[in-house]
């Protein structure tokens, strides 16, 4: 069986680090099969972008705890100029005035729950990947098309990325998702995860973990089995 595993050069850099796994399986991510609830995941996601605006208390945003924590974390590894870490890309745009909206329920329900707690959320769709799953530190060049691009731009060596056996799943840790693995309304079973480098927030995590479980099966159905990943404890089966 195939599983996610944390390479030790990963724990060189980031041993406090803990990271929320949530196995979503047998899942419905269909707009039609969430017609019903739409309107409830609309206000849901509408009031996760105000209650954002907690973590966003001073200006610029990179003095704000939710943010300099990963600004810090980027600074330990090789990252492409200009990354930054989703929840800083989310609170940005809230920031500005700028909601973060609709793109698909899945995609939507990790959204509310980042927004939320101020924590990087993702997701992958589960069926799509070759092998083992990793986070480690890039060698260079795993393939890369990120969403929205035409042309592959590959991990760079000593970046932090999730890859297998094809490339790379995401780049910069939490920075861009790829197309290959993108959550979509087919998606069946999924790999949803919501990462902290701030040893502070432990209860913050597991709070978030809970929820995002518990929202998935409940818009969207199936099961949903959540696993703690840390220095002591480095890979799960999927």
């Amino acid at each position: 069986m195939a599983k996610f595993i944390i390479r030790d050069d990963f724990w060189e850099l980031f041993p406090e680090a803990e990271i929320a796994i949530i196995l979503a399986k047998g899942i419905d991510n269909t707009e039609e099969t969430a017609k019903p609830v739409r309107p409830e995941l609309t206000e849901m996601l509408e009031k996760s972008n105000e209650a954002a605006k907690k973590f966003i208390i001073k200006d610029p945003i990179s003095e704000n705890q939710a943010v300099a924590v990963w600004r810090e974390a980027f600074r330990k590894f090789k990252t492409k100029k200009g990354a930054r870490c989703s929840i800083e890309a989310l609170l940005k745009r809230v920031q500005k005035g700028k909601a973060v909206g609709a793109i698909n329920p899945l995609v939507d329900i990790y959204n509310t729950v980042s927004l939320t707690y101020g924590l990087p959320c993702g997701g992958e769709d589960l069926d799509t990947f070759c092998g083992d799953l990793l986070l480690t530190k890039a060698e260079g060049g795993e393939a890369f098309l990120a969403l929205g691009d035409e042309e592959n731009d590959d991990a760079l060596p000593g970046e932090i990325i999730y890859k297998d056996a094809e490339g790379a799943v995401c780049r910069c840790w939490n920075w861009r998702d790829g197309q290959r693995t993108m959550l979509t309304e087919g998606t069946k079973n999924a790999f949803l995860i919501i990462e902290s480098v701030d040893p502070e927030r432990g209860e913050d995590l597991r709070a978030a973990a809970e929820n995002l479980a518990d929202l998935t099966v409940k818009f969207l159905g199936g099961s949903a089995e959540i696993q703690y990943l840390n220095l002591g404890n480095k890979e799960v089966e999927l």
